[in-house]
C-alpha cells in the first residue's frame, strides 16, 4: 500500500517542475513512496493523495497517422483513441510503442507528464478537466505529482480540450 502522499517545495527538480517554475505558474507537488506492485500508477497516485481518480489525470502517448500525440484523461477511465485522432484532425490512433513514449518524451512509463517533454508534443486534455479548479499531473516520474488549474495545463502545453477520456 502506498504511504501517505506528501507535499513538497515546488523545486522538486524534473523538467516538468522546472518549465512550471520558469512560466511562473502556481502548482503544489505530491510526493508519495511509489509501490511496483500496485496495478494501475494513476489510481495508485489517487489513494496516496486521498484524491477523487477524477481529478488524477494520466498521460498517455498515442500515435495518430504516424504523429505521436499525448492524450491526458482521468485515471479511472481510459482513453478514446477515435475521439484523440479526431480532435487533432487525424483518422486513426493506436497507443504508442512504449520505448518510443519514453524515447520522445524523456519520461518512463507511469511518470510521463504532459509538461516538460523532451520533445514538445500536440496535447488532448479531456474537457472534464475544466469541472475542477485543479487536477493532478504526473511530475515526471513515479511517485510525484503536480497539481495546478487545468487551464494553466493547457496554455503550457497548447493543448487542446475535448471529450477524450471514456468510462
Amino acid at each position: 500500500m502506498a504511504k501517505k502522499a506528501k507535499k513538497q517545495n515546488q523545486s522538486a527538480g524534473t523538467p516538468a517542475t522546472v518549465a512550471l517554475t520558469t512560466a511562473g505558474t502556481p502548482f503544489t507537488v505530491h510526493a508519495y513512496e511509489h509501490d511496483p506492485a500496485h496495478a494501475s500508477y494513476g489510481e495508485e497516485a489517487a489513494e496516496a493523495m486521498g484524491v477523487s481518480p477524477d481529478r488524477v489525470f494520466k498521460t498517455l502517448v498515442a500515435d495518430v497517422d504516424g504523429a505521436l500525440v499525448v492524450g491526458v484523461v482521468p485515471v479511472a477511465g481510459r482513453l478514446d483513441l477515435k475521439a484523440l485522432a479526431a480532435a487533432v484532425g487525424g483518422k486513426r490512433a493506436t497507443m504508442a510503442d512504449p520505448a518510443l513514449a519514453e524515447r520522445t518524451t524523456g519520461y518512463v512509463r507511469g511518470g510521463i507528464s504532459p509538461l516538460g517533454q523532451r520533445k514538445k508534443l500536440r496535447t488532448v486534455i479531456d474537457s472534464t478537466a475544466e469541472a475542477h479548479d485543479t487536477i493532478c499531473v504526473s511530475a515526471g516520474r513515479r511517485g510525484l505529482e503536480i497539481e495546478l488549474a487545468p487551464g494553466d495545463l493547457a496554455a503550457l502545453t497548447d493543448a487542446v480540450l475535448a471529450p477524450v477520456g471514456r468510462a
